[in-house]
């Protein structure tokens, strides 16, 4: 990757998986409190990253932060990842070799001498067990240059300790899932505002999960603005069909920001209502091919759906008349006319936490 000429041309001791939560802060501060220079690294995917809160991190904590962007490595992963899935769809443990075998590609050229991960020993069931944390840094290939400071007295002597590098005395052995050994570092570092424990990787969320699944299965190669779009709008799907409604004005505008080039919109014409995408796309299933260009009778059945979101045009449907909607696809505009309606043929569905779990067992 491009490095930012502010990042390269310093000098670093070490570079810290930093999440933004208060884990990853902490083990930045137990190693400046020993007048090391710490870079913390933000990795940034479709589903975690904080990019807006580096100048924050900076001003409030005085931590240098650098954003790494790995959304294809990612994407490249999460359908299969080696180590399985955790409560949903997260791939803790495949992650964190992830980012921690590109992190030490980063050594070399920001001149640091090792790594920080801020895992605290039996926080976490699946990722911070005893024997996860040392199948992660060997997997990553990171053994002799990562350091997990929070649990170091909980863990065998780093290189890093044993050549003077760091104090190890001087390290806490923080252990298990309560924060109190967090917050009285917390403290002792005068850190009143508190982060939130975890990085937030809506992965593991059974909402944001539902909606991925579909994104992750049935298109043949997802981008990540996939996976954006999920976030900006309402999700249904009619089979192979993936139809994005906009829940207010703001939404509306996210969705048209949110639109490529192949993608389908449809709006009403002469009443208020929602704008709505429909995401034509290359599938995973030959069978799904019709998903790459909607017929006619599915556009008319998502317009009616669509229809269905705004109150007047609900109204019309009762008193037995249509709707005009205007669909546009490729550029060109035209009129058709539709029926409000909620209950459509094709049956437009959201996508439910369930089916993540179904899937996972192989029942879908």
């Amino acid at each position: 990757m491009d490095i930012p000429t502010n990042f390269s041309n310093r000098r670093w001791d070490a570079l810290a998986l930093f999440s933004g939560g208060l884990d990853s802060l902490l083990a930045v501060k137990v190693l400046q409190e020993q007048g090391l220079r710490v870079l913390g690294l933000h990795y940034v995917s479709p589903f975690f990253g904080k990019e807006h809160l580096l100048e924050h991190w900076r001003a409030e904590y005085g931590i240098e932060v650098m954003p790494v962007d790995v959304r294809q490595a990612f994407l490249a992963m999460l359908p299969a990842p080696v180590h399985g899935y955790g409560k949903h769809l997260n791939p803790c443990v495949d992650c964190k070799i992830l980012m921690l075998r590109h992190a030490r590609g980063l050594l070399a050229p920001l001149g640091a001498r090792f790594l920080v991960s801020g895992e605290v020993l039996g926080q976490r069931p699946m990722s911070q067990r005893a024997d996860t944390l040392n199948l992660i840094r060997k997997e990553a290939g990171v053994t002799d240059v990562l350091l997990r400071p929070l649990s170091a007295q909980k863990l065998g002597p780093t290189p890093m300790e044993t050549e003077g590098l760091v104090d190890r005395s001087l390290l806490p052995g923080i252990y298990g899932r309560g924060r109190g050994g967090q917050l009285e570092l917390a403290a002792h570092f005068g850190v009143t505002d508190i982060p939130t424990p975890a990085g937030g990787c809506r992965l593991a969320e059974a909402e944001p999960a539902a909606r991925y699944l579909p994104v992750m299965t049935r298109l043949a190669d997802p981008a990540p603005g996939d996976f954006t779009l999920t976030h900006v709008a309402r999700q249904y799907w009619a089979g192979p069909f993936w139809l994005s409604i906009g829940r207010n004005e703001a939404a509306n505008h996210a969705l048209e920001a949110a639109s490529g080039p192949n993608d389908l919109h449809i709006r009403l014409k002469d009443v208020t209502g929602p704008l709505a995408l429909g995401r034509q796309y290359a599938p995973k299933n030959p069978a799904d091919a019709e998903s790459a260009n909607w017929p006619e009778a599915v556009i008319a059945d998502a317009a009616c759906f669509v229809s269905s979101y705004s109150p007047r045009a609900r109204a019309l449907a009762e008193a037995g008349e249509p709707v005009r909607a205007l669909v546009v696809r490729g550029g060109e505009s035209r009129e058709i006319v539709v029926t409000s309606s909620r209950a459509t043929p094709l049956g437009w569905v959201e996508p439910k936490p369930v089916a993540v779990s179904l899937w996972k067992k192989g029942k879908l």
